[in-house]
C-alpha cells in the first residue's frame, strides 16, 4: 500500500463471522506507510479472514476496516486494487505469458476500459522486476520460472499495482525466504508501502519486521516491535511450546530456540487398528489423509515434520506420533534415524503431495531405502515440478520411487480402497478393528 501519512490499513473493533463462528473478535489496530507488520499465529487464529476483511472479501459483522480513511466497503473493485494488493500462498500459473507481460496485469487497475499501457506503467513494470532481481527475464515465459522466482514474480505484479498484502513466503525454503523478505523489507523502506505479512515462523517475522501481531482464536493476543513481543511466554500460551529467548549478538534482533519435545509414544486409542501407516507430508498437505486414516481405524504416524507445521499440529490433534525437527532446520540425524525407523516399521507408506526443499528433502531421500514390500503410495500428486524447491531432486527421487514401484492414487477414496486391497492380500480382515465398516468399492 501507499499514500498518505494517514493510516494505510486500520481495524476498529472489527469483528467477523463465518456462518455462526465469530472468527474475529474486536481486532483493532493501524498500519502506516513505510510499515512492515508480520500477522502470526496458530492455524486457525483468524489471519486468513483478517486478511480477506482487509481487501473487502468479507464485511466484518461488527467494527469497520479503513483503507487510507475510506471504509473499504465503500470502494469499489477497482479503487480498492489501486489500493491494496494481495500475494497469496500460492498461485498457479497457467499460461506461458512473457514475465514482463504478467508484471503488467498489476497495472490494470490503474487504466480506462479502453486504455492502452501508458510509458508510465511500462516505467512500474520495469521497475518491480528489477526490484525482485528479474528484469533481464523479462522476455521469458512464466512457466519457465522455478519455484523462488514465480513468488518473486507474484510479488513484482503488487509492487506494480503500488500496494501489497499477505503471506509471501509460503513453500519456499529458507534460503529463498531471506531473500524475498529482504526484497520485501527494501520497498517498505524505498517506497513507503504498507506491509501486512503472514509469516509462521516468528524468527523470520523478528528478523525483518516493525511489528508482530499476533492473533489466537480470533483476538489479538500481542503487538509490538518484535523485542518486546517476542517472548518463551508468548509461545507456550500460544502454539503450547516451551522455547527459550535469545539475541543475536550482531543483530540485536531477538530469537525462539523451540525444545524438541520427546517423540510421541503410541495411541491406545489405535492399538487395535491396522497398521502402522506412516505418512510423509509438511506444510498442512498431509492433513486430509492424516484425518481419513485415523478416522478409518488405522494405526497412524507421521513425519518428518518441523514442529508448528500445519500437519505437525494435525498429527498433534489427532494423537499421531510424530518425528519432529525444530522449524525451519534441515533434517538432522537424529529425525532421519527416527524417520527410518518409522518407515522400517510401517507396513503401507502414504506420501502426501508436499512442496520440497532442501529443509525436508531428507523425507524422500529416507522412503528410497524404504524395504522393496512395502508400499509406497503417491496420493493426490500433481505435477512434482510445482511442488520442488530443491533444484530437482525432488523430482528425481519421486521418478524413482515410482520406477521402484510406487503406485499413484488420485485422492483419499482411491487409498482406502487400495489399503483394503492390501490388507485382503495379506489375509487380514478388510476393516481395521474399531473402525466403521468400509464401503464396497
Amino acid at each position: 500500500m501507499s499514500g498518505s501519512e494517514s493510516p494505510a490499513l486500520s481495524f476498529g473493533g472489527v469483528f467477523a463471522h463465518l456462518g455462526p463462528r465469530a472468527v474475529l473478535k474486536d481486532v483493532s489496530f493501524e498500519v502506516r506507510p513505510g510499515e512492515f507488520v508480520a500477522l502470526a499465529g496458530p492455524n486457525g487464529a483468524g489471519k486468513t479472514t483478517l486478511l480477506r476483511a482487509a481487501l473487502g472479501l468479507l464485511a466484518p459483522s461488527a467494527g469497520r476496516v479503513r483503507l487510507f480513511d475510506t471504509p473499504v466497503g465503500e470502494l469499489g473493485i477497482r479503487e480498492r486494487a489501486r489500493r491494496v494488493a494481495w500475494v497469496p500462498q500460492e498461485e498457479s500459473l497457467r499460461d506461458d505469458v512473457p514475465i514482463g507481460t504478467y508484471v503488467l496485469y498489476g497495472r490494470f487497475a490503474h487504466l480506462g476500459p479502453f486504455d492502452a499501457e501508458s510509458p508510465e506503467d511500462l516505467r512500474k513494470a520495469r521497475e518491480a522486476l528489477h526490484a525482485v532481481g528479474l528484469l533481464d527475464r523479462a522476455e521469458d515465459g512464466i512457466l519457465n520460472v522455478s519455484g523462488g522466482e514465480r513468488q518473486r514474480l507474484v510479488l513484482a505484479r503488487a509492487l506494480a499495482q503500488d500496494a501489497l498484502l499477505d503471506e509471501p513466503t509460503a513453500h519456499l525454503d529458507i534460503g529463498h525466504q531471506l531473500d524475498l523478505l529482504d526484497r520485501v523489507r527494501a520497498q517498505v523502506r524505498s517506497r513507503r508501502l504498507a506491509v501486512v505479512a503472514a509469516i509462521h515462523d516468528l524468527n523470520l517475522a523478528a528478523r525483518f519486521a516493525d511489528r508482530i501481531l499476533v492473533l489466537s482464536h480470533g483476538r489479538i493476543v500481542a503487538e509490538g516491535p518484535p523485542a518486546r513481543v517476542l517472548s518463551g511466554a508468548l509461545l507456550r500460551t500460544v502454539w503450547g511450546v516451551a522455547a527459550d529467548l535469545r539475541t543475536d549478538g550482531r543483530s540485536g534482533v531477538p530469537y525462539l530456540v523451540p525444545r524438541l519435545p520427546a517423540e510421541s509414544g503410541p495411541v491406545p486409542a489405535m492399538a487395535g487398528g491396522w497398521g502402522p501407516v506412516h505418512v510423509v507430508g509438511g506444510g498442512g498437505a498431509a492433513t486430509p489423509w492424516l484425518h481419513a486414516l485415523v478416522e478409518g481405524g488405522y494405526r497412524v504416524t507421521a513425519g518428518a515434520l518441523h514442529l508448528l507445521d500445519s500437519d505437525a499440529e494435525t498429527a498433534e490433534s489427532l494423537g499421531v506420533p510424530t518425528v519432529l525437527e525444530v522449524p525451519f532446520a534441515p533434517l538432522g540425524t537424529e529425525a532421519r534415524t527416527q524417520n527410518r525407523r518409522r518407515i522400517a516399521e510401517a507396513r503401507a507408506i502414504v506420501v502426501a503431495p508436499f512442496a520440497t526443499g532442501p529443509s525436508n528433502l531428507g523425507n524422500l531421500q529416507d522412503l528410497t531405502a524404504a524395504s522393496p514390500g512395502t508400499p509406497i503410495l503417491l496420493v493426490g500428486h500433481v505435477p512434482m515440478e510445482a511442488l520442488d524447491f530443491a533444484g530437482g531432486a525432488a523430482t528425481v527421487l519421486r521418478q524413482e520411487l515410482i520406477a521402484r514401484g510406487a503406485e499413484t492414487l488420485p485422492d483419499d477414496a482411491a487409498l482406502m480402497q487400495r489399503l483394503r486391497a492390501i490388507r485382503a492380500e495379506a489375509g487380514e480382515p478388510a476393516t481395521p478393528p474399531g473402525a466403521p465398516p468400509a464401503a464396497s468399492p
